[in-house]
């Protein structure tokens, strides 16, 4: 069988975080598998260097022109090109606009559709008419959460398959290093949280929940800035928390297990997450982690979860506190434990078996 990939988030940048990371690692995934099929990866343009290395089943075919991509320039390839995939998958909420081959597509969440108003008029349109045509037309559905599974019904009235990411099993396992600590000015003992700095993240909650707590620790805040996301640096300029919330930016890849190992606690008090990959890398590294108790992520932290409710203060607040409380030991067995549920092969091949299905 010829599996034909979409994969041009994981070659946007090698910067990755959210549906990029998951793209990039379920394709290595895919590259690791022992399997009789062949692939053809579609990209906009060249790949970057960490991206798998083509071999006699592994190709990559560039086709250039990436405006309205799936629109045009993808859906004339696939009619025209010879030899043609017997089924096409796109690790994105978009699929090709016309196929003449099943298509798969991987719907990481409809978040979009609780909450317009983080977009522009714009992008949310497209977001809106683009999802709804390639689930609609989609031989199969991919999901990565039971939640977002019923939000697939519950909008478009079609079933999905709900299959888990993983994480970096060798990358993320508790471990020192405090020269990584000291290049990003860091001081222990400090709360860590990661993740693209926009509303649905609540960093603004989290900031006044620690301003609460009066924890005598640092909180640390990484990730790049995404968008609406002025608030969070003025909470912090009206708490007078200038000197103990420290924003790293973005975080070289091999420098996250190195902060979330010597955390005190990962907190993650989002108003919606997908699934939420961060969760089990901080519970694989030994890490007490703070949740919300919303959306999928009770499926991601499971018993090994301090769950708070993210629209009170006082919730995120004590649950800052039960994490470096006297029981931080067992909720770090059960993290430990909870993480060793998932992992990247395992999606791989689940994957694989949608897309033999849906020839």
């Amino acid at each position: 069988m010829l599996i034909g990939i979409d994969a041009n988030e994981a070659n946007l940048t090698s910067a990755r975080v959210g549906i990029n990371q998951y793209a990039f690692d379920l394709l290595h995934a895919f590259y690791n598998l022992k399997t009789d099929h062949q692939f053809v990866i579609y990209l906009k343009t060249p790949p970057l260097d960490d991206l798998p290395k083509e071999k006699k089943d592994w190709t990559y075919r560039v086709i250039p022109f990436p405006k309205l991509w799936t629109q045009t320039r993808l859906p004339f390839d696939l009619y025209t090109h010879i030899p043609r995939p017997d089924v096409f998958f796109s690790m994105t909420h978009y699929a090709p606009r016309w196929s003449p081959i099943p298509t798969v597509v991987a719907i990481m969440d409809l978040g979009f559709l609780q909450t317009p108003e983080q977009f522009t008029s714009k992008d949310f349109n497209q977001l809106k008419s683009w999802t709804e045509y390639s689930v609609k037309q989609a031989s199969r559905i991919i999901t990565i959460s039971q939640y977002t599974q019923g939000d697939i019904f519950k909008y478009y009235g079609r079933n999905s398959e709900v299959i888990y990411p993983g994480y970096d099993q060798k990358l993320f396992k508790s471990t020192r290093n405090l020269k990584v600590l000291k290049k990003y000015k860091v001081t222990q003992p400090y709360i860590f949280f990661i993740g693209s700095l926009r509303p649905s993240k609540n960093i603004e909650g989290l900031i006044k929940a620690f301003h609460q707590s009066k924890l005598p620790h640092q909180l640390v805040i990484a990730g790049k800035k995404g968008w609406l996301y002025g608030e969070i640096f003025k909470t912090v300029k009206d708490l007078k928390l200038e000197d103990r919330v420290i924003f790293t930016g973005f975080v070289d890849e091999p420098d996250v297990p190195v902060l979330m190992a010597n955390a005190e606690a990962f907190v993650m008090p989002s108003f919606f997450e997908g699934f939420g990959i961060p969760v089990l890398e901080a519970m694989a590294c030994g890490t007490p982690v703070v949740v919300s108790r919303i959306a999928s992520l009770p499926e991601v932290a499971g018993d090994a979860g301090i769950y708070v409710n993210p629209h009170d203060i006082a919730s995120i607040s004590t649950g800052l506190a039960t994490a470096i409380g006297p029981k931080r030991t067992d909720f770090i067995k059960l993290g430990l434990a909870q993480a060793k549920k998932f992992s990247w092969s395992s999606c791989a091949k689940q994957t694989l078996r949608v897309l033999e299905s849906a020839i």
